[in-house]
């Protein structure tokens, strides 16, 4: 039995790795092949495109690729046609896979999107393409089912792998004894896993930790580093802006970093979701490329009330989250400042994000393994 995968980013590689782990051991036969990284190859899936050729972010940057995206849609569903698997599976990357999903469903294969796309945040008219084009979908946030199936879309939850990942991180003392780190407060800094990011959040991620240093003489900045293309160019943003500062670079091992730290900036994205996890006080920030920005204005695309998955789960605002042009240097060190306090919410957000994580636990890659495979023996 073939199943069919299509991972679009980073993070949509990392579960497809884990699925198709959790498929294997339930059923040793199935094959895997499709739109693959790194992590999915490693776990034996046959890449027919890379991850990497699909992982764009913003719309002026999609509009610049959509030539070559469309092209690569085009030659993954005439080869899915043509090999006929038990099944399709679209993680993440909506835009892409629903797309996919919809005219490999109209010639006959069942297909199930794994990660549902924030359709109860914005642009709700999605749920028709949803339902048109997924035989199910994987939800990895527990109030998602209950919103699709108001709209005929047959949902499952199936909680989040990092959830189960993630049990007896390293004290706080172990981590900074790990990555030879000396010094009080420690301040981790994530500016993202793309060069994109970093380019927009690192001058002001570096500003801020260039402010808390003028007013904690003994703190430590450390950032973990996701790729050497991220780590050139942070570099060189550092040695432009913040030469002195006391900074500690670590390539990946993320993780790690936030066990270490008192309080952590991240851009939004997967990376709060782990912070939370970890159980550490945060501050997210999110910039997009002033094209994308002003393309979003011009179409209408309102934000939704949060962004920062922390808050979404919670469905009230726990973390502080700055958008575009509230992210500034200060803004960043006041909120910092304010989770360093010993009266500020670090033990409220404690408690919270343990509830939170709690929730999330359900065997996620097992649990999304049984659910594709009853779809796909279906045919």
């Amino acid at each position: 039995m073939l199943i069919v995968i299509a991972a679009g980013e980073p993070s949509g590689d990392l579960l497809g790795a884990d699925l198709i782990r959790a498929m294997r051991a339930l059923d040793p036969a199935v094959e895997f092949a499709g739109i693959a990284g790194p992590a999915m190859r490693a776990a034996g899936c046959t890449d027919w495109f890379r991850t990497e050729d699909l992982s764009v972010m913003g719309l002026a940057e999609v509009l610049r690729h959509l030539p070559r995206l469309l092209g690569i849609r085009r030659r993954f569903v005439q080869r899915v046609r043509r090999e006929q698997p038990a099944a399709f599976v679209g993680i993440d990357a909506p835009d892409f896979n629903l797309s996919v999903a919809a005219a490999l469903r109209a010639a006959g294969t069942p297909t199930v999107q794994y990660v549902c796309p924030s359709v109860w945040a914005w642009r709700q008219g999605r749920v028709k393409t949803l339902r048109r084009a997924c035989d199910r979908v994987l939800c990895l946030l527990p109030f998602e089912p209950a919103f699709l199936a108001s709209a005929g879309v047959p949902a499952t939850f199936v909680g989040h792998p990092f959830a189960d990942q993630i049990h007896g991180v390293p004290s706080t003392a172990e981590a900074r004894q790990a990555l030879g780190l000396h010094g009080e407060p420690v301040i981790g800094l994530l500016p993202g896993s793309r060069a994109s990011e970093v380019t927009l959040l690192g001058p002001s991620f570096l500003d801020a930790a260039r402010r808390l240093q003028r007013r904690h003489a003994g703190a430590r900045f450390v950032a973990p580093m996701a790729t050497p293309a991220v780590r050139s160019l942070f570099e060189a943003e550092v040695a432009r802006t913040a030469p002195t500062l006391p900074l500690t670079l670590v390539d990946g091992r993320a993780r790690d970093v936030m066990a270490a730290s008192d309080a952590i900036l991240v851009a939004s994205g997967t990376a709060t979701l782990e912070a939370m996890l970890v159980n550490r006080p945060m501050v997210v920030a999110y910039r997009f490329a002033p094209l994308t920005y002003r393309l979003g204005q011009v179409l209408r695309l309102a934000p939704p009330p949060h962004f920062s998955l922390p808050n979404l789960l919670a469905g009230e605002t726990l973390v502080t989250e700055l958008l575009q042009d509230e992210v500034t240097g200060a803004a960043l060190a006041a909120e910092v400042e304010r989770l360093l306090d010993p009266s500020g919410p670090r033990q409220h957000l404690a408690q919270r994000f343990a509830a939170l994580a709690a929730v999330l636990r359900q065997d996620a890659s097992a649990t999304a393994a049984r659910a594709v495979l009853e779809v796909a023996r279906r045919r």
